[in-house]
């Protein structure tokens, strides 16, 4: 057993490409083994700006030999058809072994494969491995790129080191053919090196100012650029994107320490954020008190003489965008938001939908009746129409237009430059949250009435116009933002109905999925939804909490065994209305009614049958003449743990009742009305959940 090392340099290969690179490189790898037969120990896997590696362990010198067979037609057959199968498994007709199967002679072609150097399957594995490569972009390169058929590679690719255990692994891909020399960094090192093997690629090339491994830049990265801000008195803004990134930009990372004028932290610091990260790859750091500082960290890809040379040549990089940035900072403020917000007229919201100007109109009037109506509690009408009315004018500004990203954020401090309102300005700032799942929820009354507003016309407008998620595909992400209505709503414990039925069932999914995301189960989930005619989001979700937590209780679990018991026997004897009652919990044709002078039960109506209850089923009776209404009454009120505690207390009297009592008794009387009994206990329990979708 011996390691193999395989090379493939280039010039720059982006950092945003690397991560998918290796994991492309290793499953080529391993596919094209798999196929020769060829096992082999562990893949390591690593990249640089300039070059993808692999090492696989324990590799064999030789694969093992095998035989292969395969049962073709008997004799006698058409000469057609034996020479098919022979041209089918490359055999000739004096190859072929006759065999018995199930008495009767058939040819059988048996190929033996002899073992072959692994070596030689390396040697065409490797061009298979770099013509099949999936780059998200490519290009061709030199006098070959004039046809078709050269070679693609994301940069041009100018050598491959291919050796197993000491021995080079000779192969040619476009021009390029492979052998022992690659090279070092491109300013540290200058000449070839020669690479002896897995074992020694790894330090000779760090004698040599390349960190191969891209983990390991990673670390020094994180670990450097925060020892240089700490050394100031600072502290870096952590970063996790900007370290993967800075080092598939170096193989020699050395993070520097600069500073720039102290004028510009006048712009917002999410704008320097943005552009020292978006433009030139830099952290950013923040001072003792945890306010942005005028300092950046940039990754040097050289260690150089003087590093104060580097540092000065990227101070004035940014410098210059950090110009443009307090240009658009200052420019923008002299237009109110509301000028700005005349610009929207112009800009195409959807054909069907009008212009962001009209959305904005709609957003503002609901946003107004949100708060007028109490749906928000707390939120002042006219200041939650302002808000609505001005949150999307920032999309115009220069500042949006040259970063995107923060939108929404920009119009929040436009607001309160110009005066306005805490509450109108934070509003602005924070109306499209929540974005995703770890986003911060509003719970200021202003902001969550122009955020709840926004997103709700979104959905409506769009199904609407029946432009409704289909399987996979959602192109306005309407399922982020029904997620993102359901969380203001539990978390600000808003009580709001949906009126649509389409609208809510689609929220109705999107509540299941957000709660089993939670590790509420599913089956629960589906107990409570079976139930229908539920359009208040909190309550529903509240129902579901609760039947959760008395679930997990010994009395729930007994319960619901007493339960599917009843169920069954009821579905056994083809009682009617049992069905209907399991899915709307009306009253049934058989309805118990208890008449305590007579000990009598009316079991159909108009037909009264008069016999001495025996003690267990007096008791069922009782406990649901209690539970019953406890659990209607505690249902009404919202109360859902207490409707759950009113059924816990049948779980006796129903486990007693089946011990003791014989449902299908010889007596017609007796056995219609413990039927009408059991399904009366079937409807209560369905007043809170349909039982029948519990699992258990």
């Amino acid at each position: 057993m011996t390691d193999f090392l395989l090379e493939l340099r280039s010039e720059e290969i982006p950092a945003r490409m690397q991560a998918g690179a290796r994991a492309d490189l290793e499953r080529l790898f391993r596919e094209q083994m798999k196929a020769a037969g060829v096992e082999h120990g562990a893949i390591t896997v690593w990249s640089t700006p300039r070059r993808l590696a692999l090492i696989a362990k324990a590799m064999p010198q030789q694969t093992e030999a095998v035989s292969e067979e395969a049962k073709g037609p008997p004799e006698g057959a058409p000469d057609q058809a034996i020479d098919g199968f022979c041209k089918k498994n490359g055999v000739t007709r004096d190859q072929l072994e006759v065999r018995d199967v199930k008495g009767r002679a058939t040819y059988f072609a048996v190929k033996n494969i002899p073992g072959r150097d692994v070596k030689d399957v390396l040697a065409e594995a490797i061009p298979a491995i770099v013509r099949a490569f999936p780059w998200p972009k490519s290009m061709r390169w030199g006098e070959a790129s004039i046809s078709t058929e050269s070679l693609r590679w994301v940069r041009p690719l100018s050598g491959i080191v291919a050796i197993l255990g000491e021995e080079l692994v000779g192969c040619e891909v476009g021009g390029v053919a492979s052998g022992y020399a690659t090279l070092g960094h491109r300013f540290h090192h200058s000449g070839e090196i020669t690479i002896g093997g897995a074992d020694d690629y790894a330090e000779k090339l760090r004698a040599c100012h390349v960190i191969v491994d891209h983990e390991e830049r990673q670390d020094m990265v994180r670990a450097q650029a925060q020892d240089a801000a700490s050394a100031a008195g600072l502290e870096l803004v952590a970063d996790e994107g900007l370290v993967i990134e800075n080092a598939g930009l170096t193989e020699w990372p050395v993070p520097l320490l600069g500073r720039f004028d102290e004028s510009y932290l006048d712009v917002p610091p999410e704008v320097i954020q943005l552009t020292a990260r978006t433009n030139q790859k830099y952290f950013v750091c923040n001072d003792a008190n945890g306010a942005l500082a005028n300092a950046f960290v940039c990754t040097a890809n050289i260690a150089a003489e003087d590093p104060a040379v580097i540092v000065d040549g990227n101070r004035k990089v940014l410098a210059a965008r950090l110009s443009d940035a307090r240009f658009f900072w200052e420019v923008d403020q002299k237009t109110t938001l509301a000028e700005h917000a005349k610009k929207l007229e112009r800009i195409t919201f959807h054909e069907k939908l009008g212009t962001v100007a009209d959305k904005v109109q709609r957003v503002a009037k609901l946003a107004r009746w949100l708060a007028e109506e109490g749906v928000v509690p707390g939120a002042d009408a006219d200041m939650t129409e302002m808000a609505a009315l001005l949150c999307k004018a920032d999309l115009v500004t220069e500042m949006v237009g040259e970063f995107p990203e923060l939108q929404g954020l920009m119009g929040g401090y436009y607001a309160r430059a110009e005066g306005l309102p805490d509450a109108v300005s934070d509003a602005i700032r924070d109306h499209y949250k929540p974005v995703g799942q770890g986003d911060d929820v509003p719970t200021a009354p202003v902001t969550v009435g122009v955020s709840l507003a926004d997103k709700l016309d979104t959905l409506r407008s769009f199904f609407a116009i029946d432009e409704k998620p289909t399987g996979s595909k959602d192109p306005f992400a309407l399922r982020r933002a029904a997620l993102a209505v359901i969380r203001l709503v539990t978390a600000n414990n808003l009580r709001m109905a949906v009126a649509d039925g389409d609208l809510l069932d689609f929220f109705a999914d999107r509540l299941k999925v957000q709660q089993k995301e939670a590790g509420v189960r599913h089956d629960l989930i589906d107990a409570v939804f079976a139930l229908g005619g539920e359009d208040d989001l909190v309550r529903l979700l509240a129902r579901v909490k609760a039947l959760q937590s008395f679930m997990d209780s010994e009395d729930g679990s007994n319960l619901l065994a007493g339960y599917k018991r009843a169920a069954n026997i009821l579905k056994k004897e083809g009682y009617e209305g049992t069905d209907r009652i399991a899915r709307t919990g009306e009253e049934d044709p058989l309805a118990l009614v208890d008449d305590p002078d007579v000990g009598s039960i009316v079991a159909e109506r108009g037909k009264s049958v008069s016999y001495d209850r025996e003690p267990a089923e007096q008791a069922l009776v009782d406990a649901l003449a209690q539970a019953e209404p406890a659990a209607n009454a505690a249902i009404a009120g919202e109360d859902f743990g207490a409707a759950m505690a009113a059924l816990a207390t049948l779980r006796a009297p129903i486990d007693a009742f089946f011990d003791d009592v014989t449902v299908n008794d010889a007596d017609p009387a007796k056995r219609s009305a413990r039927l009408a009994l059991l399904a009366n206990f079937v409807a209560a329990v369905h007043k809170v959940a349909d039982f029948s979708r519990i699992e258990g």
